[in-house]
C-alpha cells in the first residue's frame, strides 16, 4: 500500500524514494510484523484462552507427558501470525502484484481450513477434526486455483517449467503435468508443515528459516542482474515475494516469544497449513520447488517417517521408530522436549545453508 501511495510522490519528495527499494520495505515488513504480533499477543492469548477453555485437545497415541505438560494450552495461536503477516504485506508489498496475491490467497484459504480444524476439535473435544479426505480436497482445489492462476502471470517459457538446482539452463517441460506437480508441492509442503508442528517452537524457527531463505532467492531471481550473474532463471516481479518472506520472519518472531517453551499458546492447524501452503506456492513462483525440499528438508524427514511409520506396521505389524513423527521417536528415546527442538533447529540451518549453496554451485 505504502509502495502505491508514496512512491508517485517520490520525485517531489524525495525522502519517499525509499518506497522503491525491495531491500526497505522487507526491512519494514519484518519490523511491522513482529510488533503487531508481538504487540497483539497477550490479548489474543487470553482471549484464546477464555473461549477455548480447557485448550487444545491432546492425541491419545502421542506422547502421555504431553498430557501433563500441554493440557491447557489454548491452540489457534496461527491467528497472530496471519494477522501480523496479513498486515505487514498489505502495507508494504506492491499491491498490482498477482504474486503476492496468489501467495496471500492460499494463505488466507490453508488459514480458514485450518480455523475450521482447529474449531472441530475445541469444541468437540475430538483431536481428529475435519475428516482427512475433505481437508485434502480442499486444499487441492485452493492450491489448483492458485497454480493456474501463477501459470497465466508467468512467461511462456517457465509456466509449466521445472527447474532442477545445479544446473544452468535446465528446463524441464512438463506441460499439463505441471499443475499437478504444482499442486502436490503446495499441499505437500502445507501437511509436511503441519506434522513438524508436535513441539513448542518445533516448527515455527524452520519456517521462519525457509522464509529468510526464500526472501533472498525472490530477491535474486527477481532481479535481473542477479539472476543473470548466478545464472539462475529469472522470474521478473517476483521480488515483491521477499516482502511476504520477510513478513513471515517477523510474524514468526513475534509468535516464538509466546511459544518457546513452555509454550503459551500452540499456533494450531490455522497457522501451521497456512505457512506450509504459502512456502510451497512461493518455491512454485520462484521456480525453486526443489530447492524447497533441501531447505525445508526437516519437513520431509518428518513426513516420511510417518509414512514409513504406517507402511512397515500395515505391512509388518511392526513399527521402524517408537512413535511417529520423528520428533516424538526422540522424545520416546529419552531426549528431553529442548534438545529435540533446538537440535532439529541446527538441522534446518543446515539445510537451508545447502539448499542456498544450489544458487551458486552451478
Amino acid at each position: 500500500m505504502l509502495f502505491n501511495l508514496l512512491t508517485p510522490l517520490a520525485d517531489d519528495i524525495g525522502f519517499f524514494n525509499l518506497f522503491r527499494y525491495l531491500t526497505f520495505r522487507t526491512g519494514g515488513a519484518v519490523m511491522t510484523a513482529m510488533l503487531v504480533t508481538f504487540l497483539l499477543g497477550p490479548k489474543l492469548i487470553g482471549w484464546l484462552k477464555l473461549r477455548q477453555g480447557k485448550g487444545q485437545p491432546i492425541r491419545d497415541d502421542g506422547p502421555q507427558s504431553h498430557r501433563l505438560t500441554k493440557q491447557g494450552t489454548p491452540t489457534m495461536g496461527g491467528f497472530l501470525i496471519l494477522i501480523g503477516l496479513g498486515v505487514a504485506t498489505l502495507l508494504w508489498a506492491d499491491l498490482t502484484s498477482g504474486y503476492v496475491w496468489s501467495v496471500l490467497l492460499v494463505t488466507l484459504g490453508y488459514g480458514l481450513i485450518g480455523f475450521w480444524d482447529d474449531y472441530l476439535k475445541v469444541s468437540k473435544r475430538n483431536p481428529k477434526g475435519v475428516p482427512g479426505r475433505l481437508k485434502l480436497v480442499l486444499e487441492v482445489v485452493i492450491a489448483l486455483i492458485a497454480v493456474s492462476w501463477i501459470m497465466t502471470l508467468s512467461e511462456a517459457h517457465h509456466a509449466t517449467a521445472l527447474s532442477l538446482p545445479f544446473f544452468k539452463d535446465l528446463l524441464i517441460q512438463l506441460g499439463w503435468f505441471f499443475p499437478a506437480v504444482a499442486v502436490f508441492v503446495v499441499v505437500g509442503a502445507s501437511n509436511a508443515v503441519n506434522l513438524t508442528d508436535g513441539l513448542d517452537g518445533l516448527a515455527i524457527v524452520p519456517v521462519m528459516i525457509a522464509a529468510a531463505s526464500f526472501a533472498l532467492i525472490s530477491y535474486l531471481v527477481g532481479n535481473a542482474v542477479f539472476s543473470n550473474y548466478l545464472q539462475i532463471h529469472a522470474v521478473p516481479g517476483a521480488g515483491e515475494l521477499a516482502i511476504f518472506c520477510g513478513a513471515l520472519v517477523g510474524a514468526g518472531l513475534g509468535f516464538l516469544w509466546y511459544n518457546a517453551p513452555p509454550a503459551m499458546v500452540f499456533m494450531g492447524d490455522t497457522g501451521s497449513l497456512a505457512l506450509g501452503g504459502a512456502l510451497g506456492t512461493i518455491s512454485v513462483i520462484v521456480k525453486h520447488e526443489i530447492v524447497l525440499a533441501i531447505i525445508g528438508g526437516l519437513f520431509v524427514l518428518e513426513t516420511v517417517s510417518v509414512i514409513v511409520q504406517v507402511i512397515s506396521f500395515k505391512t509388518t505389524g511392526k513399527r521402524v521408530f517408537r512413535m511417529a513423527p520423528l520428533h516424538h521417536h526422540f522424545e520416546q528415546k529419552g531426549w528431553a522436549e529442548p534438545t529435540v527442538v533446538i537440535r532439529f533447529w541446527i538441522i534446518s540451518v543446515v539445510l537451508a545453508l545447502i539448499g542456498l549453496s544450489t544458487l551458486k554451485l552451478r
